[in-house]
């Protein structure tokens, strides 16, 4: 008994050095962010969180996996960067966007309420990747886009659903580029996930069982 006694603060620290292991894991971005199929396996319930944003909001997997990649990078603490005073000093940032869907605080607060998910925290992926679900639901309802468009859509995500249906994009080119950007990974996205789905969705059933 005095051995085990002994043996218990190691114990607690090599608890403590794998939790803190584990959880850089969690929140560190995928290690090949290029590649859906090499996203999924690698954050294990990434898939999941992303197949029931698509069937509950109709927003394509590929499409809010596109958009986290434009806004975050999947880097889940993401702040735009901040201004530059006098091109030296650092300034305050240009927005309160956070998160992996870079979602500004009023826009994720309409997002709990519309969804009584007041718990939701833009910080944790499969809260960030249903509010992009949500919000492109939104915006095919309120500016008649077609779930799939996700050229539109990210115009959209940009703009806001006001700056959109009054073309408020029409005059920035360098916004129209960037959602090209995000059209062409979606359906990049989409090719390479045709190659693996039925291996996630099995696991995702399987993980589902338990």
């Amino acid at each position: 008994m005095q051995q085990n006694n002994n043996n218990c603060p190691i114990t607690r620290v090599l608890l403590l050095l794998l939790a803190g292991s584990l959880a850089g894991c969690a929140t560190s971005p995928p290690s090949n962010p290029d590649d859906i199929c090499s996203i999924f396996r690698e954050k294990k319930g990434w898939y999941g969180a992303a197949k029931d944003a698509e069937e509950k909001w109709g927003s394509p997997v590929a499409t809010t996996m596109a958009f986290l990649h434009q806004e975050s990078r999947f880097v889940h603490d993401a702040k735009p960067p901040r201004t530059r005073i006098l091109w030296i000093f650092p300034g305050p940032r240009p927005s309160d966007a956070y998160g992996y869907s870079q979602a500004l605080g009023t826009t994720w607060r309409g997002y709990q309420r519309s969804t009584f998910n007041y718990g939701a925290d833009r910080d944790d992926f499969d809260d960030a990747i249903d509010f992009v679900g949500w919000y492109n639901n939104t915006s095919a309802r309120q500016c008649r886009i077609r779930p799939d468009d996700t050229y539109h859509l990210y115009l959209a995500y940009h703009e806001g659903h006001g700056g959109f249906n009054r073309r408020s994009f029409r005059n920035k080119t360098w916004l129209k580029q960037v959602a090209r950007k995000v059209s062409a990974r979606s359906q990049k996205y989409q090719r390479q996930l045709a190659s693996c789905e039925s291996s996630l969705t099995r696991r995702k059933k399987f993980l589902g069982i338990f």
